[in-house]
C-alpha cells in the first residue's frame, strides 16, 4: 500500500471531492482526520466507511479560517495520532455574485476559507512536519483559478491565489523536505457544483469546454491525491496538476 500507516488530514472530508480523497486514501492505508464545519453525521459516516477498511480515523469540526480552531485540529490530530503525515487544503464554498453586485461580506468569506485557511493549515502542519523532515501538502484549486468565471470573482482570485501560495511554500518548505503541490479540479459531481450540471444551459456551456465531455466523478480524481501524497511523488514540489478531463487547457 502507497500511504501504509501515514496520517494525513482532509480539510473539509465529509462530503464531495474531500470524501472521495479521505477514503482514496484510506485504501492505500493511511489513518485519516476528517474536518467537517456543520454536518457531523456525514463526517462520522465517512469515519465508518474508513474503519471498514480496517484503519483508524476521527472527526474534528473546525473552521480553517479561524487560527484558534485550526489550532485545535492539528492538536487533536497529534494526540490521536502523534504525528502528520499529509495535508490535503480542500474545504470551500461558494458565494457566487456579479462583481458589481458582489458585497464585501461575500468577498471576505470565500478569500477567508480557500486562502488564509489554506495558509493556516499549512502554517500548523509544517511546523511539525519540520521536526520529522518529511511532509506532503497538497493544496486545492480550479480551472477557475486558471481562466477565471463569470460571478465568481472573489472564487476565481482565491484560487489562483492558492497556485502561488503553494509555490511559495515549495520553495521554504524544500529545505525540511516537506513538498507542497497543488491539484487543479474542473468540474466534479459534488453538491457544490450541483446546479451547472442539472442546468440545461449551464450543463451544455461547461460539457463544451470538457474535452473529455463528462464532468468528473470525485473518485476520477482521488488517484491524483494518493499519487502527490505518496512517496512515488518525492521529487516532485511545487507543481501544478490539472485533473480536469482538459477543461484548462481550452
Amino acid at each position: 500500500m502507497k500511504l501504509a500507516e501515514k496520517i494525513a488530514v482532509v480539510t473539509g472530508s465529509s462530503r464531495g471531492v474531500g470524501r472521495a480523497v479521505a477514503l482514496g486514501f484510506a485504501a492505500e492505508g493511511a489513518n485519516v482526520v476528517i474536518n467537517y464545519t456543520s454536518n457531523e453525521k456525514a463526517a462520522n459516516e465517512v469515519i465508518d466507511l474508513v474503519t471498514d477498511m480496517g484503519r483508524k480515523a476521527i472527526a474534528v469540526k473546525a473552521d480553517v479560517a479561524n487560527k484558534d480552531e485550526v489550532d485545535q485540529l492539528f492538536g487533536q490530530t497529534l494526540e490521536a495520532f502523534g504525528k502528520i503525515d499529509i495535508l490535503v487544503n480542500n474545504a470551500g464554498f461558494t458565494r457566487p455574485a456579479l462583481m458589481l453586485k458582489m458585497t464585501e461580506e461575500q468577498w471576505d468569506q470565500v478569500v477567508d476559507i480557500h486562502m488564509k485557511g489554506a495558509f493556516l493549515c499549512a502554517q500548523a502542519a509544517a511546523k511539525h512536519m519540520k521536526e520529522q523532515r518529511a511532509g506532503k501538502i497538497i493544496n486545492v484549486t480550479s480551472v477557475a483559478g486558471l481562466v477565471g468565471t463569470v460571478g465568481q470573482i472573489n472564487y476565481s482570485a482565491a484560487k489562483g491565489g492558492i497556485i502561488s501560495m503553494t509555490k511559495s511554500m515549495a520553495r521554504e518548505l524544500a529545505r525540511y523536505n516537506i513538498c507542497a503541490n497543488v491539484i487543479s479540479l474542473g468540474i466534479v459531481a459534488t453538491d457544490m457544483t450541483e446546479k451547472i450540471r442539472t442546468d440545461e444551459k449551464l450543463k451544455d456551456i461547461y460539457m463544451n469546454r470538457i474535452l473529455l465531455k463528462r464532468f468528473a466523478e470525485p473518485e476520477d480524481i482521488s488517484p491524483a491525491f494518493v499519487f502527490l501524497a505518496s512517496d512515488d511523488s518525492n521529487y516532485i514540489t511545487g507543481q501544478l496538476l490539472c485533473v480536469d478531463g482538459g477543461y484548462g487547457m481550452i
